[in-house]
């Protein structure tokens, strides 16, 4: 029996694979982990105690882990990649299943190779890193927040107030290089950017007069909005080197990220020359919600440390790593896994006895514990621990800290969330999310020179390079841009305005003019904005009209001039002739004024006919009564009475219809002779659209490319060079080789009009623009000549410009119209509808008036329905009816009297009938008469 153990035995430990001599039980007593980090840095000295803390609450409390003991081996980097990797190397000679750590994000890259080959959990409470992606490193859980996050912060800050160029200063390293790049996303996104980017070196013990000759180049530049994100010795050298440059005074802005805040937190108080040398800064640092839980750790630390270092956020998220892996271990327990390490193949392959790799093994259910880690949800002294779907997590913000006097004061919070505010994030995360403009808010900031104003963001930058600016060598038009021959000396309308604007500067502005065009024809205006992106000129100034497509890859400043595209054509004078009188309407309004006046006399008639004498009498009379009436109604002198309801109606309709045409007519006629009429074939844009004949367009102009757009041909435009060339192609006009109008800007044709009498504008201005000076996007220094020439406007210099070189001659001054319209039918056609209805209307109740009195009368039993003659007697009983007259006073009586007389003859003979029938034929015949 005891042989067969001791077989049993040997063929354990010598027959098994070296895996299941490792394996424990599910529930072992101990579960070792690993930390990693610097410990004389100023994250690791206060990571190093909340870690040690964390590891005794986590044994303390029995509600985790059930008896499993957590014990945590810590070991210095350094902050060297070298030696971290190293360190790394020696955990797994150990059956550590998570390491907590580094701090460093270089240290970071190199060991997340490593468990990633031995599938160990490394969770980061330090590495910022935004490269550091879940994609390349499976293994890797940012226990804190990334840079991606504190850069967008920055960014909002930046934007926040307005500024769009930055200077960045970084340590050359995986952090830096990666923070700045995060940075110039997000800028960019905000149609800001990075102007310059400074790299220090990361080797420990950079020497002042480095980061002088860097400062020294970063005073040189345009933006003094500077980022710094470096570590705290470089840091403080560098506030200590922009200092004594006066980098520190009115016009800078410097941001530091959370490098800053930690040392703030943690250090015991700074010495007066450090807090001076950093005053205004603006610092941002991890938000961590208040809660009791947090505030009794506070108070707990203060104990631990005798108020020698300080707590940061840093040490809060070490010390919830320390929870998270405890969790993520119990959940691994309770799902069954076991603790158990295999070694790797490839290692007992290289043969290395020296360097020990076959110690090193796999976590064989690393997996299943970085699920668990991963699917954590608990409430640390940070706040919530829980991650999204990019494996960050949740609820990214920061604090946003001014550094006043011997300490800070906090101006407000950014949150991913609802961007920036002065309410904390806990507040507003029950509230839907509201990312406008006029959301974000921040308290008022102390900025660096003791002053509350905000600084402009950026100076001209002194170091003496000239700002290249390029200006059209126009061959006409020269008023407003030409350069002196012989000379590098340009003059006109629109230097002058650029020179005013530039002195109006609170800086100096130094450039130089360069000419572009050979001066003998006017340059492509497109092509020369165009050299403003490939950085051949820094700015253009001219008559640069502001169009879509060039607004793309520029920006402009406020317009000086207004311009919009005119239509210029000549005229002719028109004479007034024996016929003038015919043209204030136009041959249509003509026509249905002269039907309505018979119209309406005719509906008169009609009402009038049977109650009025003045409307009866034999035919030819009532015929020239239609008539007489209807004219008469013009001058409001028709002698004839209207007696019914519905005649007076009418005719009131009528004659307001009559009042209206009469003074337009009126109105009309006296323009006519009494104001100079001049005629054009051409109308305006819609006119030159339709026809066939070339139009003329000024070389070099914008109103070409427009002209195509509306879909006329290429083969009709004709490019001129000059306003003799335009005088000389409107007058030969197309049938001699001109053309039929020009279009051009309203600045250049009322200088063509001011010397040229023979022409004049026709239809409206059909677009509006302006003039600008262009400058590269988000250039600052067209928003301040924006505002230079608002002044100029304001205060009267901008006019006085305009008048000394674009003063108008009196022939310009002309503002007669080109032929006024006539008067159409279209503005008149509401009134003649209004007078049809009421005629319409009034003859329907007429007419239902006459039927129901021919109802009264119609006999009841005698006309059989068969009857072959009842047709032709109702017929002739209705005309008959409507040419009886009435008496409105015994209209009554005298139905009834026909009604009886109707029904007494309807009952007799024949011969009673016909004897009736003649009766009435004879009494209708006499009351026609009458």
């Amino acid at each position: 029996m005891n042989l067969i153990w001791f077989i049993l035995s040997l063929f354990i430990y010598s027959g098994l694979p070296s895996s299941l001599s490792k394996n424990v039980s599910s529930r072992p007593a101990i579960v070792n982990i690993g930390a990693l980090f610097t410990f004389d840095s100023t994250i690791g000295r206060v990571a190093k105690i909340a870690i040690e803390e964390a590891v005794k609450d986590v044994n303390s409390n029995s509600s985790i882990l059930h008896g499993t003991k957590l014990v945590v081996t810590m070991q210095n980097s350094n902050c060297s990649g070298f030696l971290g990797m190293v360190e790394a190397l020696q955990f797994m000679e150990t059956d550590i299943v998570a390491i907590i750590g580094p701090q460093s994000s270089v240290v970071a890259h190199i060991i997340s190779h490593v468990t990633n080959e031995l599938r160990v959990p490394l969770l980061s409470f330090g590495a910022t890193d935004p490269t550091l992606s879940s994609l390349q490193f499976p293994f890797f859980v940012r226990t804190t927040q990334s840079d991606l996050y504190q850069m967008t912060a920055v960014a909002e800050v930046v934007n926040h107030y307005g500024w769009k160029d930055v200077v960045a200063i970084f340590i050359d390293d995986d952090y830096g290089r990666s923070g700045v790049s995060a940075l110039d996303d997000k800028l960019a996104e905000r149609r800001c950017k990075i102007s310059y980017k400074a790299g220090i070196s990361p080797v420990s013990g950079v020497n002042r007069g480095d980061i002088m000759d860097l400062l020294i180049k970063v005073a040189l530049m345009e933006s003094r909005i500077i980022v710094l994100h470096v570590n705290r010795d470089a840091g403080f050298m560098i506030f200590s080197v922009a200092q004594y440059l006066g980098m520190m005074g009115n016009g800078y802005v410097w941001i530091a990220t959370d490098w800053l805040s930690s040392v703030l937190d943690s250090a015991a108080p700074l010495s007066s020359d450090t807090m001076d040398s950093m005053q205004g800064v603006l610092v941002l640092r991890q938000h961590t919600a208040d809660s009791e839980r947090k505030k009794a750790f506070f108070s707990r630390w203060r104990k631990l440390t005798g108020g020698s270092l300080g707590l940061h956020s840093y040490g809060l998220y070490a010390y919830d790593s320390v929870w998270l892996v405890a969790h993520a271990i119990d959940a691994f327990f309770n799902q069954g896994g076991v603790i158990s390490f295999s070694n790797d193949s490839r290692l007992q392959s290289m043969g290395s006895d020296n360097l020990h790799l076959e110690a090193m093994s796999i976590f064989d259910d690393g997996a299943l514990l970085l699920q668990n880690i991963l699917q954590s949800n608990f409430v640390g002294l940070t706040g919530p621990i829980k991650f999204n779907t990019d494996r960050s997590l949740i609820l990214p913000a920061y604090d946003i800290i001014n550094v006043v006097g011997s300490g800070f004061r906090r101006i407000g919070y950014w949150s991913n969330y609802s961007g920036l505010s002065v309410v904390p994030p806990e507040m507003l995360y029950a509230r839907p999310p509201n990312l406008s403009i006029a959301n974000q808010q921040l308290y008022s900031v102390i900025w660096p020179g003791e002053t509350s104003l905000k600084p402009r963001g950026w100076v001209f930058p002194n170091n003496g390079k000239q700002l290249k600016i390029g200006v059209p060598n126009r061959a006409s038009y020269r008023e407003f841009v030409s350069k002196v021959r012989g000379t590098d000396i340009f003059k006109g309308f629109c230097i002058d305005v650029f020179i005013a604007a530039v002195n109006l500067l609170p800086y100096a502005v130094p450039y130089r003019f360069i000419s572009f065009g050979d001066g003998h024809e006017n340059p492509d205006y497109t092509k020369l904005v165009n050299l403003i992106t490939t950085g051949d000129f820094d700015a253009v100034v001219g008559d640069i009209t502001i169009v879509t497509n060039r607004t793309k890859i520029v920006d402009f400043t406020q317009p000086f001039a207004s311009s919009g595209l005119l239509v210029v054509a000549p005229f002719k004078k028109m004479n007034t002739g024996a016929w003038a009188f015919l043209r204030p309407f136009g041959r249509n309004m003509w026509l249905v004024t002269a039907c309505f006046f018979l119209f309406i006399g005719i509906v008169v008639w009609i009402l009038e006919h049977r109650i009025n004498d003045e409307f009866r009498g034999p035919p030819r009379k009532q015929l020239i009564t239609i008539l007489w009436f209807s004219l008469s109604t013009l001058f409001f002198a028709h002698r004839e009475n209207t007696v019914s309801t519905l005649g007076r109606v009418v005719l009131i309709i009528w004659l307001f219809v009559v009042l209206i045409i009469n003074s337009s007519y009126t109105a009309s006629l006296t323009s006519i002779l009494t104001v100079q009429q001049l005629s054009s074939p051409i109308k305006g844009l819609e006119s030159l659209k339709k026809s066939d004949e070339p139009i003329g367009y000024q070389v070099g102009s914008f109103a070409e490319h427009y002209l195509e757009e509306l879909g006329i041909a290429k083969s009709r435009l004709v490019a001129l060079g000059s306003p003799e060339e335009y005088a000389s192609a409107l007058l030969h006009g197309p049938k001699k080789g001109g053309v039929a109008a020009i279009v051009d800007e309203r600045p250049y044709v009322e200088l063509f009009l001011s010397s040229q009498c023979k022409f004049r504008v026709v239809g409206q201005e059909f677009t509006k623009s302006g003039w600008g000076f262009a400058f590269p996007r988000d250039s600052p220094l067209a928003i301040d000549m924006s505002t230079a020439i608002l002044q100029l406007s304001e205060n009267g210099d901008l006019q006085r410009i305009h008048d000394k070189w674009l003063m108008r001659s009196p022939c310009s001054l002309e503002t007669t119209e080109i032929e006024s319209d006539q008067l159409q039918l279209k503005s008149f056609w509401g009134l003649f509808l209004i007078c049809g209805i009421a005629c319409f209307f009034a003859l329907l109740i007429y007419f239902l008036q006459i039927i129901q009195q021919l109802c009264r009368t119609a006999p009841s039993d005698s006309i059989t329905a068969g009857s072959s003659n009842s047709v032709s007697r109702r017929v002739r009983r209705l005309l008959s009816l409507m040419d009886e007259k009435e008496d409105p006073s015994n209209s009554v009586s005298k139905r009834r009297k026909v009604e009886r007389s109707v029904s007494t003859n309807d009952k007799g003979t024949e011969l009673g009938a016909g004897n009736l029938r003649r009766q009435t034929e004879m009494t209708s015949g006499t009351n026609i008469n009458s």
